[in-house]
């Protein structure tokens, strides 16, 4: 049996930062470290963080806090503001991909534009852009229909998104609106780990996708690799991987989403040689 890991798999630029910083924060600081929600969307990489001394919390009032880190998916600038009255420490993990679609919907809103956001209105990344949009926000999804759109439009998107959904979004933009102004927001990474992602799929019998049930961008990869290979796994941990999924294939892909360490991508390339060892 052979097994394919993507070049790509594994931590994103702005995971791995954000990693960084709360693990430098802890080291140096002892108590009174909080997340302002998960601070990434992997359950195994958040409870090493909370190992470490730093745990996720939702009430940003919390009479504890002594450090509060916003989370890689941003905040709203009402929530910002709220935070900085408090008076304890504030670090910004904001992915930088996610602060310029920020200022992106900022621009278009400041230029009067009706601003579209392609994205999962549920994820906490889409909740933080809303605030930056203005009142007469879209968030959009490319299988539901487009309500009445005004004269001058704005488009950006959540990072996560896949490229050929921006396209078909603005397809489907332009035929109802005389102006229309696009900002492509998708991360760098997300785009070539998709890319990346698609061809693995191709040449695999099966493919096991490694990452959070909640990662948006394992999601996608998840998604994306159904249109293509006859069998799809998607994963947290090397625990979940059954014998049955690989039996008799040749060729095994291996992928992780932006945020799954490479530990855990290891253990399952580990247990995936096991279970070929026993046969």
């Amino acid at each position: 049996m052979e097994i394919i890991v993507a070049k790509r798999a594994g931590f994103c630029f702005g995971v791995k930062r954000a990693i960084d910083i709360t693990f430098n924060l802890a080291k140096d600081t002892k108590e009174g470290i909080y997340t302002l929600g998960p601070l990434i969307h992997n359950p195994q990489v958040v409870q090493k963080i909370i190992m470490q001394g730093v745990s996720p919390i939702e009430d940003a009032h919390f009479p504890k806090i002594k450090t509060l880190i916003i989370r890689t998916h941003g905040v709203s600038p009402k929530v910002y503001d709220e935070i900085s009255k408090v008076g304890y420490k504030i670090v910004d993990a904001t992915c930088p991909f996610v602060k310029k679609a920020q200022q992106h919907a900022q621009t278009l809103k400041e230029e009067g534009y009706q601003v579209i956001i392609l994205g999962d209105k549920k994820h906490p990344e889409v909740q933080s852009l809303l605030g930056f949009a203005g009142d007469n926000v879209i968030i959009a999804s490319i299988n539901e229909p487009l309500p009445p759109l005004k004269n001058k439009v704005g488009i950006i998107v959540q990072t996560t998104q896949p490229l050929e959904s921006l396209e078909k979004l603005v397809c489907q933009v332009i035929r109802s609106t005389r102006e229309v102004k696009v900002y492509n927001t998708i991360c760098d990474s997300t785009a070539l780990r998709l890319e990346e992602t698609k061809e693995l799929a191709k040449i695999v019998d099966a493919i096991i996708i490694v990452g959070g049930k909640n990662s948006a961008n394992t999601t996608q990869l998840t998604n994306l690799s159904r249109g293509i290979c006859a069998k799809v796994y998607h994963i947290e941990t090397a625990d979940e991987i059954q014998r049955e999924w690989v039996k008799g294939d040749k060729k095994i892909g291996v992928t992780g989403g932006a945020s799954t360490p490479q530990w855990i991508i290891d253990e399952v390339v580990e247990k995936i040689r096991e279970i070929s060892f026993r046969r």
